[in-house]
């Protein structure tokens, strides 16, 4: 197989880190994502011992949307093109409810931060003959809630994260249709896989990590999931099917990527057409 230049976020742990140690061991270019530069050098020490490959990484706090602008910029400036890029980096509890920018945490960490560093990034992925984007959502999504989601009314964890991640989902069809030369996926990795978040959240675990970096890895590479465009890939089933009908609802899409646009806009980070 032909090596690709692959960028995963949120890879100093759980799934995101076992998917770019295997992506490396096959020989594969892989630039990792981390909060802070400690992280992100003991990450590449641990991967570069581990498979005997020299590789590189970013740093951004995704709780400060500038620190993601400024990733973007330095990305650009660093690789060519981008195979794929796996919008892995989330959160469910914070240290705060609120990002430096004043929006609900999940909000901004799961769904702004990804939506910006997707349009910044999107000329060097459009490089890639075969270009992909892999959107980490979930099981748990529900509807928006816009006042709470910038923050104006205090959002309850599970409903915020499970909001943020419905958000992810609607972008991707959005994304999918607008640059139909890309290949946008949605995923569901998997339910209480066995990682700090899931952990850390619920106490307990369901599957081991490893279901759902492997997904991350056939999502990535396999040929067979190349016409799914827009399509959301459920690891619980084990299969594409649907997501929660706002995903796919047109005036949802449109309201949504308003009120992006609109809160964008007003913190002077991002602007875009989508």
């Amino acid at each position: 197989m032909e090596s690709k230049i692959i960028l995963i976020t949120g890879s100093t742990d759980g799934i995101g880190k076992i998917a770019s140690i295997e992506l490396t061991k096959m020989g594969h270019q892989v630039f990792v994502h981390g909060r802070n530069k400690v992280k992100v050098n003991t990450l590449i020490q641990e991967i570069e011992t581990l498979t005997n490959h020299k590789i590189k990484g970013f740093a951004a706090d995704f709780s400060n949307l500038d620190e993601v602008k400024k990733m973007a910029d330095e990305i650009n400036g660093t690789l060519e093109h981008i195979d794929v890029l796996i919008n892995n980096a989330g959160v469910f509890y914070g240290n705060a409810s609120k990002s430096t920018n004043g929006y609900d945490l999940r909000f901004t960490v799961n769904y702004l931060a990804p939506y910006i560093l997707t349009n910044e990034l999107i000329e060097t992925i459009q490089k890639s003959k075969q270009p992909r984007i892999i959107n980490l959502s979930s099981a748990a999504q529900t509807k928006l809630d816009y006042n709470k989601l910038e923050g104006k009314i205090a959002l309850e964890t599970n409903s915020a994260y499970a909001q943020s991640k419905l958000a992810l989902t609607i972008w991707n069809t959005s994304l999918a249709k607008q640059y139909q030369n890309i290949t946008s996926i949605a995923v569901n990795p998997g339910s209480l896989l066995k990682t700090k978040m899931a952990l850390d959240a619920y106490g307990q675990f369901w599957s081991p990590a490893e279901k759902g970096s492997d997904l991350l890895i056939e999502l990535a590479l396999d040929e067979k999931h190349k016409h799914h465009n827009g399509d959301y890939f459920d690891n619980d089933s084990g299969r594409y099917t649907s997501a929660h009908p706002d995903a796919y609802n047109k005036n949802e899409i449109k309201k949504l990527i308003a009120f992006t646009n609109k809160i964008l806009e007003k913190n002077e980070i991002y602007r875009t057409s989508l």
